[in-house]
Parts: C-alpha cells; sequence; structure tokens
C-alpha cells in the first residue's frame, strides 16, 4: 500500500498517513482521515467520512453520505481513545450508515465482518460484533456492544438495546425492538420481540438438510410451546443437542444467554 492511491477526485482529501491500495477509488468530496487503511478494489463514493484508526479490506462499496470510525456517541469517549473500527471484505455499505469506534469499556474495536448488506440509515455503535453474509434493512439501530453472528437478517427499524446477541440464521421483523437475546435460527416480531417460529426459508436457501429442519423445530416447541418450566425444557433441549449439530448450536446459545427472549 501506499499513501497516495489512483483515482482519488481531486477535491477528495486524503490524510497523508492513510494507506490506500492503489485500486481504490474515492468520490468526490470525500474526507479520509490519519490512520485509515483500505484494501484492494473498495470504492468509497463522494462525501463520505472516514476516521481513523480504522482498517477496512478488500472490495467494499461504501457509498455516499456514509460516516465510519467516528468517536463512540458513549459518554465516557474520547476522540483520543485508543480505539478502532475494523471492517472485512466485500461489504455494501449504503448512504447515510454510521458506524462508530469501539470504548475502552470493552475491546475498544467494532468489527464488522464481510459480506453484508448493509441498507440506508442503519446505525452500528461502538464495540459491536458483527459476523458475516448478514443483510441489515433500512433504518436498522444497533446499541453499544451488540453481537450479531453470520447470515442474520434484521428487517427495517429494528432496534436492538445494548448487550444483545443474535444468533446464526435468525430473523427480526420489521420494527421489531430486541431487548433479549435471540437463538439461533429463530424468528422474532414486536416490540419487546418475542418467538414468532423458524427461519424456514433462510434455513432451507442456505442448505440445511431436511433433518436439520426438523430438528429444529423440534427444538423451537421444546422451548417456546411446550408447557414445561424453563429448566426442564433446557434440559430436554441438551438430550436432543446429542443427537443433531444444529440443535447442540440452540442448546449451546441459551446455556450461555443470561437474558434469553421469552415465550
Amino acid at each position: 500500500m501506499s499513501a497516495i492511491a489512483g483515482p482519488i477526485h481531486p477535491t477528495a482529501i486524503v490524510d497523508a498517513s492513510a494507506q490506500l491500495h492503489p485500486s481504490v477509488e474515492v468520490g468526490a468530496y470525500s474526507v479520509i482521515g490519519a490512520n485509515v487503511q483500505i484494501g484492494e478494489g473498495t470504492v468509497i463514493g463522494a462525501h463520505a467520512v472516514l476516521k481513523g484508526p480504522m482498517r477496512i479490506g478488500k472490495h467494499n462499496r461504501i457509498y455516499s453520505f456514509t460516516a465510519v470510525g467516528e468517536v463512540s456517541q458513549d459518554k465516557t469517549a474520547r476522540s483520543d481513545d485508543a480505539t478502532s473500527v475494523e471492517i472485512g471484505d466485500g461489504n455494501t455499505i449504503r448512504e447515510f450508515v454510521t458506524i462508530q469506534r469501539g470504548t475502552l469499556k470493552d475491546t475498544g474495536v467494532t468489527r464488522i465482518g464481510d459480506d453484508n448488506w448493509i441498507m440506508n440509515y442503519v446505525h452500528i455503535a461502538h464495540d459491536c460484533v458483527i459476523g458475516s453474509h448478514g443483510v441489515f434493512a433500512n433504518q436498522s439501530t444497533l446499541a453499544g456492544h451488540v453481537t450479531i453472528e453470520d447470515h442474520v437478517v434484521l428487517g427495517g427499524g429494528t432496534l436492538i438495546a445494548q448487550h444483545i446477541r443474535l444468533g446464526a440464521h435468525c430473523f427480526t421483523a420489521g420494527g421489531a425492538g430486541v431487548t433479549r437475546d435471540v437463538p439461533p435460527f429463530f424468528i422474532v416480531q414486536g416490540n419487546p420481540a418475542g418467538p414468532r417460529g423458524i427461519n424456514i426459508e433462510g434455513i432451507r436457501r442456505r442448505g440445511f438438510s431436511a433433518e436439520d429442519l426438523t430438528d429444529i423445530k423440534h427444538a423451537y416447541r421444546i422451548l417456546f410451546l411446550s408447557d414445561v418450566p424453563a429448566a426442564e425444557a433446557r434440559i430436554e433441549l441438551a438430550e436432543l443437542a446429542k443427537t443433531s449439530m444444529q440443535v447442540r448450536r440452540i442448546s449451546e446459545f441459551v446455556e450461555s444467554s443470561k437474558r434469553l427472549i421469552q415465550k
């Protein structure tokens, strides 16, 4: 990498310490701040603002009017804190998205994986950890310290409280207010969000077997449709997990959760 890349619009401002691969494109009036690293093939639209320390991987598309790497809105955060943003490869980040740096209260890093589709006006707050292959629809809002695993879909206007976890392949309906952890494969809806079934379409699209689907349905019935107390349901789920890899993922998530969604 070098501090000077190829197709940078003459009105863009790129700090001398920024490291851009020669193939990076930067649109008109964008600002690339100090200690920003951008990998091969990434395209930055017009009027975007990227502030370091930050590392962005390869082949991302960051559209106009995004603000990435700004200091957190946490009242304790300071602009000179040793915190950062890390973004992987192949992400699409649409107009007016805001992604903020970590804080010293946590790891200090806000992380985003690969191949995520992040739509207009999404807000990703400090210390969030985002997996890969997610879809975050317009105006989804993540508070601080949220963890989202792979292949998660957030419906438009989803609101996620701080310190919440969303398991892989889960789905939130539009306008959901998520205040408790959501296990893998499940759908939540409402405000506050509650369980509304399993993500059948997502499971089928991603190549899971019919047997996997049956097992996941069984796990959902144990947790949310049976009349047994929660402690007994967890024991029954753990027994089913002995013969099903996918149920094991659900069971391990449930056991580690401190605030699981309720029936």
